[in-house]
């Protein structure tokens, strides 16, 4: 399986500058390929992924600075394009209204992708060699396990990055014979049948105001001035900060679940169509806020390379359906206990779901439980993964 690695590089300010001016390339090559196509369009004529790659060379001849990119970079510029138009094909063929493809403005285009090719990656002396930019300092601060596939250069605000793709085996954990039921929700991040209830972290919510503030000083500077891009650097640093921070609680949150449980049931949600839903905009807010999707993708590839089940149940009546008798029990969001009328059982109503979603994912009939009472897990808990003895594999 493909696994990727993130480490951070320190160009001087010469390879800056070709980073910059290779990326801008990119950008000039990807929009000019898409007008190429919107023009076939509207002629009519039908263009494919090889129809656009082959304009690549005289397309060199329009704009010299595309010599100055690796020629593996440039065709992944191509199927980059074609990728997010299959993207937006499939959207709209799930009933999503979704406008055309647009073109990339300065500093929009942050990646580029050097695939098989092109590159070659010194662990030991922490350095990686890239064609046509050349030698870039890499702070390795773990070995690249397997065989390296390709490396994208990423520009994120002023740092760049490498994420370096790997093909390796599976490291399989030694079974533990558990599983376990997962409910996530915006009161709790996550519930799960063990009893635990893990805060929700709101890292986003918990900055708003200095988001907010930020935000509008940066809509009076004047466009082009220093005081605007001093404005636009500063919430970009707190966006940064925000997102690092529910990496790490992501990552260390279903590190736990894969390393302590054969097998993990959670709900198979369709995050989009929640936002889609009548929520006021703070709800709306606090689902992004939250990322499900990304916590259950991270339980997934991980699940698959320490050789657990992941297993994803219908959503339906999780919530509803009484875990003990199989009633539907029906409740509003403000009502956060499960009272049954027809068994009498009562317990925390996340609590209730999660069992609901375990029982549903191991096939497994009704039965008479007994109500737990929920062991509150803090986020420096998590961040720590002190709130239960682990394995040392982290990340």
């Amino acid at each position: 399986m493909i696994i990727s690695y993130k480490y951070p590089i320190f160009p001087d300010e010469a390879t800056q500058q070709k980073l910059a001016e290779a990326l801008d390339a990119c950008r000039w090559l990807y929009n000019r390929l898409l007008q190429e196509l919107n023009e076939a369009k509207e002629k009519g004529i039908k263009l494919t992924t090889y129809d656009t790659q082959n304009m690549i060379p005289v397309l060199k001849l329009e704009n010299p600075k595309l010599n100055l990119v690796y020629s593996k970079v440039l065709q992944m510029v191509n199927y980059t394009l074609w990728s997010n138009i299959k993207g937006l094909s499939a959207s709209k063929k799930n009933g999503r209204k979704i406008g055309r493809l647009r073109f990339k403005g300065y500093g929009w285009y942050k990646t580029m992708y050097y695939n098989q090719s092109g590159f070659k990656l010194d662990q030991d002396h922490g350095c990686l060699h890239l064609s046509k930019i050349g030698d870039i300092k890499i702070k390795m601060h773990r070995k690249v396990q397997g065989c390296i596939k390709a490396i994208l250069i990423k520009r994120e605000g002023r740092q760049w990055f490498a994420i370096v793709q790997a093909d390796q085996e599976p490291e399989t954990l030694p079974a533990t014979g558990k599983s376990v039921g997962i409910d996530v929700g915006l009161k709790s991040f996550a519930v799960d049948t063990d009893g635990n209830s893990v805060e929700n972290p709101r890292f986003a919510e918990k900055v708003a105001t200095k988001v907010k503030n930020i935000q509008r000083r940066l809509s009076r500077a004047m466009k082009g001035s220093n005081n605007r891009e001093k404005f636009k650097e500063k919430l970009n640093k707190v966006h940064e900060r925000i997102n690092n921070q529910r990496l790490d609680f992501l990552h260390k949150l279903s590190r736990h679940y894969v390393n302590n449980y054969d097998i993990i049931c959670v709900e198979d949600l369709d995050v989009k169509g929640l936002k889609e839903k009548g929520y006021n905009k703070g709800t709306h807010r606090n689902i992004h806020d939250a990322s499900w999707s990304k916590f259950i993708f991270m339980l997934s590839y991980k699940a698959e390379s320490a050789g657990r089940k992941l297993i994803k149940v219908d959503p339906r009546n999780t919530t509803q359906r009484c875990s003990t008798c199989g009633s539907i029990v029906r409740k509003e969001l403000s009502d956060r206990i499960h009272e049954c009328p027809y068994c009498g059982f009562s317990c925390d109503r996340d609590y209730n779901a999660s069992m609901n979603i375990l029982i549903a994912g191991m096939e497994q009939p009704v039965v008479p439980i007994e109500s737990k009472p929920l062991h509150h897990i803090s986020v420096m808990q998590v961040l720590a993964m002190k709130w239960e003895a682990l394995p040392s594999r982290v990340g």
